[in-house]
């Protein structure tokens, strides 16, 4: 079979599964179209000889496009008129369709609008996991997270979206303690106080960009990390990282290189540093006063 032919039976087959996708996602269906387009485009562009799954390499796509579109928007979208028409759940024999189908048009309706409220990590992370089933690990590399960060962000989502308390000021006070004392210990070169902040097991990571600007790929357990930032950090500041407590360096006022950081019982459990600017670009960065 012709490869372009094959191709174009194989996104047609996904077509309908990525703008379900896209659509819970955007929340809208004239987005959710436009997702599933430039999708197309993407796969016309790409060498997908060496893919074994290309449903789960489109869904992949569809989901970085809509991450990226999740972050440029400026402004809220002003209602959820459009919302309604795709937001139908299929009758499955109900005694009263007509009934079951406005239910399911509130439903829908309703849990956009919650959706709404996340930032784009969360909304792309629960979306994937909770309705897909796609694994914080496949996630991970969509949201540029740690799968633990991952997971953490679609609990979050989670519990929003399911009407509980979700009120950060706690955990992020909590998780600020914990890095604010991270920052101190590594400008003063204390290492004591490094190796009583860092999980045993925690793990540095790198970027690309950031082993071009002289970091490690990785470092592994508390004392090779603690090694790794004695007596260092002087110009980093404390900053909210997609709704988590991290730190960011700045330059001229443009952050350059972002510590993120998974903090899980008051210990550092992983640092992600993060300086590719087309990735740092798409973050949700807020530092906080220092």
């Amino acid at each position: 079979m012709d490869a372009d032919k094959f191709l174009t039976e194989q996104f047609e087959a996904n077509r309908s599964h990525l703008r379900a996708v896209a659509y819970r996602m955007l929340g809208s269906t004239a987005e959710a179209d436009d997702a599933v387009q430039e999708t197309w485009l993407r796969l016309n562009r790409s060498d997908t000889s060496a893919v074994n799954n290309l449903g789960g390499w489109l869904t992949t796509v569809v989901a970085r496009v809509c991450l990226d579109m999740l972050r440029s928007r400026t402004a809220k979208r002003e209602d959820f008129a459009d919302a309604a028409e795709s937001a139908r759940i299929p009758d499955r024999g109900a005694a009263d369709p007509e009934h079951e189908a406005v239910v399911a048009d509130s439903v829908g309706l309703a849990m956009l609008v919650v959706l709404e409220t996340l930032t784009p990590s969360e909304r792309v992370s629960f979306v994937l996991h909770d309705m897909f089933g796609v694994p914080f690990e496949d996630i991970a590399a969509i949201v540029g997270r740690t799968p633990t960060a991952t997971r953490q962000l679609a609990s979050r989502a989670r519990n929003r979206v399911q009407g509980k308390d979700v009120t950060p000021g706690p955990d992020v006070n909590r998780q600020r303690q914990v890095v604010e004392a991270f920052l101190a210990a590594s400008r003063s070169g204390d290492f004591a106080a490094l190796l009583a902040l860092l999980d045993p097991d925690v793990v540095l990571r790198s970027d690309a960009a950031a082993v071009l600007s002289g970091a490690d790929a990785e470092a592994f357990g508390a004392q090779a990390v603690a090694a790794t930032f004695a007596g260092r950090a002087r110009g980093a500041q404390l900053a909210l990282i997609d709704g988590f407590v991290g730190l960011v360096w700045s330059q001229g006022g443009v952050p350059r290189v972002v510590f993120d950081m998974t903090v899980v019982d008051d210990r550092i459990v992983a640092i992600h540093l993060l300086a590719d600017q087309d990735h740092l670009a798409r973050l949700e960065l807020a530092k906080l006063g220092d």
